[in-house]
């Protein structure tokens, strides 16, 4: 019997309502910077902020609706997804885990649910996680979700280093058995991590490392850290090294490749990979300009904002990679999706009902 492929058959997103400008942000949070600055610096302009009462949650439910939403499209039929996969770093909770709560408000009680931790790579390792459950035969529909709200859980607001960058939004792709020739088919994958670097990329309180309350803890250090000019460093040589051995594991060379789409940290980031991999910047595609970084909704948002504008055919073959905290790094190849995108407004629990 041959082995089935994990092909993406539904794809969903969900944004926060309110979009604040590079000025907007710098007036209301107080910050030493300017529009121009942050745009040459990042090549961010806006990004989508929760308002509160709004989780990780709530971003992550509308999302997975509308994967399915557009799942169903695809199928003409509805489909209910066998286990749940939520990349994220900011959980509703620190205990329990949101995926389980996510399946419940998703209607799937008794669907096992459970969240993939690895910051900014998270969505690249639950999708291959996905992948090996589809390909081992052990589950035949997952729904894969990377949600985060970072501006209103790890982002200190008068930090300009970190507050410019990140966004909040959730993204999802729906994922069932299928064939490697069809569009939506992963193909190969690689992962990594180094341990040993967990510090360029943190939030060092809050954890059983320095609990709340522990000598020495302070109000700053609940708030994410980055090591800047030492991140951008890992990032490229991983990025770049991550994709070429998903392109190597698949039999594709750069010039193969007919969209590259990373994970959506900084422009600078985005463009040195691309240009190392030697893909032609008409095949980079992404949507920081107008997000921010949305950490582990980065890639399935931009993913869907590619097939919103119709920039890549279904079928063309694609590469995707990220980089975060941990530190995580990782790369996928596969065929570009034909499912339609959906989307969903986020909506806090008390008003799943009317949904």
């Amino acid at each position: 019997m041959r082995t089935p492929a994990a092909v993406l058959c539904g794809l969903g997103t969900s944004l926060p309502g309110r979009s604040v400008s590079n000025a907007r942000l710098i007036e209301e949070n107080h910050l030493d910077s300017d529009d121009r600055w942050i745009v040459e610096r990042t090549g961010i302009s806006t990004r989508r902020l929760a308002d509160p009462g709004t989780s990780t949650g709530d971003l992550a439910l509308a999302a997975g609706r509308a994967a399915l939403d557009s799942g169903a499209e695809l199928a003409g039929a509805p489909v209910r997804p066998d286990i749940v996969l939520l990349a994220t770093t900011t959980p509703d909770h620190r205990c329990p885990a949101t995926a389980p709560e996510v399946a419940h408000r998703l209607g799937l009680d008794g669907v096992p649910a459970l969240d993939v931790s690895a910051a900014c790579t998270g969505f690249v390792y639950a999708t291959t996680c996905a992948q090996a459950l589809v390909t081992a035969g052990l589950y035949e529909r997952p729904l894969v979700i990377g949600a985060e709200t970072y501006s209103t859980t790890l982002i200190d607001p008068h930090d300009r280093d970190t507050a410019i960058l990140f966004g909040d939004g959730a993204g999802a792709v729906l994922v069932r058995a299928g064939t490697p020739e069809e569009p939506g088919a992963l193909m190969a994958q690689d992962l990594g991590s180094d341990g040993g670097r967990a510090g360029l990329i943190q939030v060092p309180a809050g954890g059983s490392r320095l609990p709340h309350g522990a000598p020495g803890n302070g109000p700053r250090d609940h708030y994410f850290r980055m090591n800047g000019r030492a991140v951008y460093a890992h990032a490229v040589r991983r990025m770049t090294d991550s994709a070429r051995e998903a392109l190597d594991g698949t039999g594709w060379s750069p010039d193969d490749v007919e969209a590259f789409i990373s994970h959506q940290a900084n422009q600078r980031i985005i463009d040195a990979v691309a240009d190392r991999l030697g893909i032609p910047a008409a095949r980079r595609h992404g949507n920081l300009r107008e997000l921010g970084n949305t950490a582990a909704a980065s890639i399935p948002l931009a993913l869907a904002d590619t097939a919103v504008r119709r920039l890549v055919a279904p079928g063309a073959r694609t590469l995707i990679t990220g980089f975060g905290g941990g530190l995580t790094w990782g790369a996928q190849t596969l065929r570009f999706p034909e499912a339609r995108p959906h989307s969903r407004s986020p909506h806090p629990h008390h008003d799943d009902e009317a949904l």
